[in-house]
């Protein structure tokens, strides 16, 4: 690979994504800060415009619905899919031909993600993709308008400013497992990009703003700070803890903690609130319909919007068209209050709570739609309190709060949320003994995930300050313990650590001394399992009775390379790639010979 022009940032989000770049070798007559890549997209039929994010919504068209032709893009002619403004804004009228939450679906682990299942629940005759192929449409437009604003210029088309020469760095949910990563991997590499690392959201978004504040960083944060990073955003909530130490007499950072996959965020909000709204209208003898309870939900958003923004308005009007011939007396009018916004919102979603608050879980019922894995309970505190608790188990101290809090995604872009979550956090560190927990002040919102993803590549090339960081959780193989048969009994699976919480990418370790049998020529299947609470094993720990901390995530099948029914003694070699993915290699006593464990995503049977 030549050696690139630029680093770029893309934040794959669930809701929009982002493109930053910045120059490697600056050149004396550009622009010194990371910029921001204005997107060409449909804004309508026939209409194409450039916006700073990009909807990760597709839309397929029926027959009718768009004149032929009118979504082109500069770029690319005769779309089926189109991503955008446009098919966010469509699609909401037409629900069984949007594709919304890709990114979501790629760690759905009771789904085969790599099978055409979305529009999820659309009826026959929809076109259907992936959720990896979803995900990778999104990531070819992306590379499309690259390609046409900065690899085409006056002399031409010049291949080595296309975005698959670049450096890339793609960001992921802190808490996405192995299998998440590869399949976040594998779409970027359908849509044609050729080398790409991965980066955590979080840990970007506090990248943002290490380059937001120059030199200056050192002066807000000191020795011995914990610094949580609540990142929220349309489709999820993101929790991690950044520790500030000190090495050479300077300050460095180290990610310590990471949370769980939150399905909770603004479109759970905006849909509280389109119910509630839709709720008193049927009071009064109007009742809405699927589309109109959609388009409900994306007024609400937008009113909910205007009302955070401007703290002097007291009421948000909205209107809905209604499903008779007529336009203007068809149309239904409601309003959307401050009271009633803040009500829902603040108290729904982030409730006052102690810091041992649980989150809650409602009884089960025996069958259930097979769809996303929202979260039971929407109180987003409730779910900071446990992962602040998790972490204090893990480092067996007395609960410790966060000293500072860094806020990104767009729901955090409403003054009175952050002040609600501030009042939280400084009601269990006045509890604990604690100071106040100070806030440093995020530049946006929106943008700053991929913006510290470039920053990311710069400080990787020596241009930036590094966050020590790692795997976000514990890996294990599961091990057939050697014992006797006994009828009825299942043979027990210990759990073999092959990479621990925070092993560093490009990191490669041999176990030499700790041997195991392998079974080759036959198809055979593996274990893999994690834990995003157990930071005190290491290479090599063997777990025993680990169900309870330590979950499965995917089963490896495969059939390895040799004679049928050979045992074969070998050791392990395990390599943490620079993409973010694990490889885990078997090794022949005498090195002869090297086995390397593919992993099948496709799921076992729920």
């Amino acid at each position: 690979m030549a050696e690139p022009t630029f680093v770029v940032g893309i934040d794959l989000g669930t809701t929009n994504s982002v493109v930053s770049y910045a120059w490697i070798n600056q050149p004396s007559d550009t622009p010194s800060q990371i910029q921001v890549l204005e997107i060409p997209q449909t804004i309508s039929p026939g209409v194409v415009e450039a916006r700073q994010t990009l909807p990760s919504f597709l839309f397929s068209p029926g027959s009718h619905d768009v004149p032929a032709g009118a979504l082109d893009l500069p770029w690319k002619k005769g779309i089926d899919f189109t991503v955008g403004e446009f098919a966010k804004s469509r699609g909401a009228e037409i629900p069984q031909r949007l594709i919304a939450s890709s990114k979501s679906w790629l760690c759905h682990s009771l789904v085969d993600r790599n099978k055409a299942i979305l529009p999820w629940k659309s009826p026959d005759g929809c076109p259907k993709l992936s959720p990896v192929a979803a995900s990778s449409r999104i990531l070819d437009h992306i590379r499309g308008a690259w390609n046409h604003l900065m690899a085409t210029n006056e002399r031409g088309y010049e291949d080595r400013l296309a975005l698959e020469h670049q450096a890339v760095y793609l960001t992921v949910p802190a808490s996405f497992d192995a299998v998440a990563r590869e399949l976040t991997v594998k779409a970027a590499e359908l849509a044609g990009f050729q080398h790409v690392t991965l980066l955590e959201e979080p840990t970007a978004a506090f990248y943002a703003w290490i380059h937001d504040s120059g030199d200056g960083w050192r002066d807000s944060v000191r020795e011995g700070d914990r610094i949580l990073v609540c990142d929220i955003g349309g489709g999820t909530s993101d929790f991690s803890l950044i520790q500030v130490g000190q090495s050479g007499g300077a300050l460095d950072l180290e990610r310590i903690a990471v949370g769980n996959h939150l399905l909770v965020g603004g479109d759970n909000m905006d849909l509280t609130l389109a119910y509630s709204l839709s709720q008193k209208l049927a009071r009064t003898g109007t009742r809405l319909n699927t589309r109109q309870l959609q388009i409900l939900s994306h007024s609400c958003r937008v009113a909910k919007e205007r009302l955070f923004s401007q703290p002097g308005q007291e009421v948000a009007p909205i209107a809905i068209l209604g499903s008779g011939s007529s336009l203007i007396g068809g149309t239904i009018r409601t309003e959307l209050s401050r009271e009633y916004m803040a009500a829902a919102i603040l108290e729904g979603f982030f409730p006052i709570c102690s810091e041992d608050a649980v989150p809650k879980s409602r009884m089960g019922a025996g069958l259930r739609e097979l769809g996303l894995s929202y979260e039971s309970d929407p109180a987003v505190t409730h779910h900071l309190a446990a992962f602040i608790r998790s972490f204090d188990t893990q480092r067996d101290s007395n609960p410790v709060s966060p000293t500072v809090v860094l806020f990104n995604g767009g729901v955090l872009k409403a003054n009175a949320i952050r002040t609600r979550i501030l009042d939280v956090l400084n009601n269990w560190s006045s509890k604990s003994g604690g100071s106040r927990v100070r806030e440093i002040p995020a530049r946006d919102y929106d943008l700053s995930v991929s913006k510290g993803a470039a920053y990311y590549g710069l400080a990787a090339r020596g241009q930036g300050i590094r966050i020590r960081s790692g795997l976000n959780r514990s890996y294990y193989l599961g091990i057939a313990a050697s014992m006797p048969a006994v009828p009825g009994l299942p043979t027990p699976m210990k759990a073999f650590c092959v990479a621990p919480f925070g092993m560093e990418e490009g990191t490669t370790v041999r176990l030499p001394d700790q041997e195991f049998v392998l079974v080759v020529g036959e198809p055979v299947s593996f274990d893999l399992l994690s834990a995003s609470s157990r930071h005190g094993d290491e290479v090599g720990t063997v777990v025993e009775g680990w169900q309870d901390d330590i979950s499965p995530v995917t089963m490896i099948e495969t059939t390895l390379a040799g004679k049928p029914g050979t045992v074969i003694p070998v050791s392990m070699e395990i390599h943490t790639t620079e993409v973010g993915t694990l490889e885990v290699w078997c090794v022949s006593k005498d090195d002869a010979k090297r086995w390397k464990l593919e992993f099948n995503v496709r799921e076992k049977d729920a």
